[in-house]
């Protein structure tokens, strides 16, 4: 519980830095706040015509050297929490894996699409689904070290071949992406966009300090959680630790 306590002091002086956004942060006040530890990065270009039907038609599919990016996300999710309050044992902590590309909306800010979502927490995916709008699933996940290495599988619940299942492990020295580079593309992101329970499209907007992340060796065994095949070598990164805060969804109509 103390490591918790810490994170959320961490996460409340979030905003103490703001420097290196690429627009300043919203005037109200954020609504939530979590902590991401044992990040995996993995990511695949893909032809933006391929994830043109999963995404919405009014926001754009960003690329980087002409491939779109999908990336599968694998982290534990600790001290979540809503805005005044302390993480709560037993609920404040879990497994997620999430699916996702790069898009950017009309008004050319640049942010996350979810394609999906899975949580080892019922209890989070409940919430995130009435909060947020965004697509959460309820799975079985777990997350082991053997030595150097980190294994995880989470299968989705209720939807059979859903699954992916393979480890890592990081290499070389923590680094903060450079200016163009495609770490920058990948990871510097202050948004996420979704479509709201009316149909509309909305935007979170986040604030997180700038990632400090190392390369990875991966061996994916199985990705089939991802609403389309990804073929090929994938480029991978960990991070060891993020704080971010998140602010209510908005309707951009």
């Amino acid at each position: 519980m103390f490591d918790q306590l810490r994170s959320a002091g961490r996460q409340a002086r979030l905003l103490d830095n703001v420097d290196h956004r690429p627009w300043p942060p919203p005037a109200g006040r954020w609504t939530l706040a979590e902590t991401l530890e044992d990040v995996l990065f993995a990511h695949w270009p893909v032809s933006p015509a391929a994830l043109r039907p999963l995404v919405r038609d009014d926001v754009e599919i960003e690329t980087h050297d002409g491939s779109a990016w999908v990336g599968i996300v694998a982290l534990r999710v600790t001290a979540l929490r809503g805005r005044g309050l302390l993480p709560v044992p037993g609920f404040s902590s879990f497994l997620q894996l999430n699916v996702r590309t790069y898009v950017r909306g009309r008004d050319d800010k640049p942010g996350v699409w979810f394609l999906s979502l899975d949580a080892s927490s019922r209890f989070a995916v409940e919430g995130a689904r009435r909060r947020f709008g965004l697509p959460f699933f309820h799975a079985r996940m777990s997350f082991d070290e053997t030595g150097d290495w980190r294994d995880v599988e989470c299968a989705r619940i209720g939807e059979r071949g859903r699954v992916f299942s393979g480890r890592y492990r990081p290499v070389g020295e923590e680094f903060v992406s450079a200016p163009g580079s495609l770490e920058e593309f990948l990871f510097e992101r202050y948004c996420l966009y979704a479509t709201g329970r009316t149909g509309l499209l909305h935007r979170a907007e986040i604030h997180l300090e700038p990632w400090s992340v190392r390369g990875a060796e991966a061996e994916i065994e199985l990705a089939t959680i991802a609403p389309l095949e990804l073929s090929g070598s994938c480029v991978c990164h960990a991070a060891a630790r993020q704080d971010l805060v998140v602010w209510p969804l908005e309707a951009l109509d």
